[in-house]
């Protein structure tokens, strides 16, 4: 396959995710019934930021023309371990590897095993070759290079295991908000998205929140309450019952409007139901060290990414701030 022709089969996948063909959403129910987090509705909505943002002519076209893509290279074979915190949250790696031009073997993670399995089925019917190009398999052998995303004791794992390769390692990352007390409220909801999509697991999601002195936070709980449905998941209200329970036996200031709670704490990884907060006075030098923190994926606010755009990457906002195709443009 040239480049024309694996753009144009991820061009179509693009309009099978937007048109939710029945077998895509068999395939949704199925990953829900395996994994509580995985939603029909946030399935869904990772597929259309999928769709919208990485599957375009245009997109695939500009992208192409950045790194002088050409047909001719020689493949090598590319082992990818998906991590499975949010549905399909490893098809950017699949992307890439596959419009470079090179061959890869995927290893799923087991809490998303369905959804990226589908789509790849789906690209065999649109062409066969595709199959030459994507495979699975659940131990990756023999192959030329590496990236693998998961948690920091994983990370450890795969330095052992992947490091003597060209490789790309990832570890777990986080978002965080800087708000200065003037947000709109249609600023507000769109935050709420930026926390509450995914239940808050992906490495985009925001689990901290610097906010002024005086802070008022009642517009802020109520922005959130569009997702009050969350304590209707019975996952996600154990985990709140949890930390509920653990805020009131220590005693801690909180606040709540029954599905999520603000804690104060200066920890950036918040646990799933609960939102940190913490106070700033100087707003330059807080974006100064929160630019300088490996920990943090993204920023959002005034000075950073616009309010709900936290989980809509485009194609050039590669997790960790590496490459990912100039990685791959490197290996021979």
């Amino acid at each position: 396959m040239n480049i024309q022709e694996r753009i144009a089969v991820m061009v179509q996948a693009g309009q099978y995710l937007l048109d939710n063909a029945s077998s895509w959403q068999t395939a949704k129910n199925e990953a829900y019934s395996k994994n509580a987090w995985f939603t029909p509705i946030f399935t869904q909505h990772a597929a259309n930021q999928i769709a919208n943002q990485y599957l375009t002519a245009q997109a695939l076209q500009a992208w192409v023309a950045h790194y002088n893509l050409v047909d001719n290279i020689e493949p090598v074979q590319v082992g990818i371990v998906m991590a499975g915190n949010i549905p399909m949250v490893g098809f950017a790696d699949m992307l890439a590897v596959f419009i470079s031009g090179h061959y890869q073997t995927i290893k799923c993670s087991s809490k998303d095993a369905v959804l990226i399995k589908q789509l790849v089925q789906y690209l065999y019917t649109l062409d066969v070759e595709v199959q030459n190009y994507i495979s699975f398999a659940d131990r990756l052998n023999d192959c030329d290079a590496y990236i693998a995303t998961g948690g920091s004791h994983a990370a450890s794992a795969f330095e052992e295991y992947f490091g003597k390769y060209p490789c790309i390692i990832r570890k777990n990352k986080t978002a965080v908000a800087v708000l200065t007390g003037e947000e709109t409220a249609a600023e507000l909801a769109a935050l709420a998205d930026d926390v509450h999509v995914y239940f808050g697991l992906g490495c985009r999601n925001v689990t901290k929140l610097y906010v002024p002195q005086g802070y008022d936070f009642v517009p802020l709980l109520q922005s959130f309450s569009k997702y009050t449905y969350f304590a209707d998941h019975h996952t996600y209200k154990n985990n709140y019952d949890y930390n509920l329970a653990i805020i009131l036996l220590n005693h801690v200031y909180y606040m709540t409007n029954e599905a999520t709670i603000l804690t104060e704490n200066d920890a950036l990884f918040s646990p799933i139901s609960q939102l940190f907060f913490e106070y700033y006075t100087q707003a330059d030098e807080l974006y100064n060290q929160l630019q300088n923190n490996k920990d943090i994926q993204c920023i959002v606010g005034k000075a950073g990414l616009a309010f709900g755009q936290a989980q809509c990457p485009s194609l050039f906002n590669y997790a960790d701030g590496v490459d990912t195709m100039q990685f791959l443009k490197s290996l021979r």
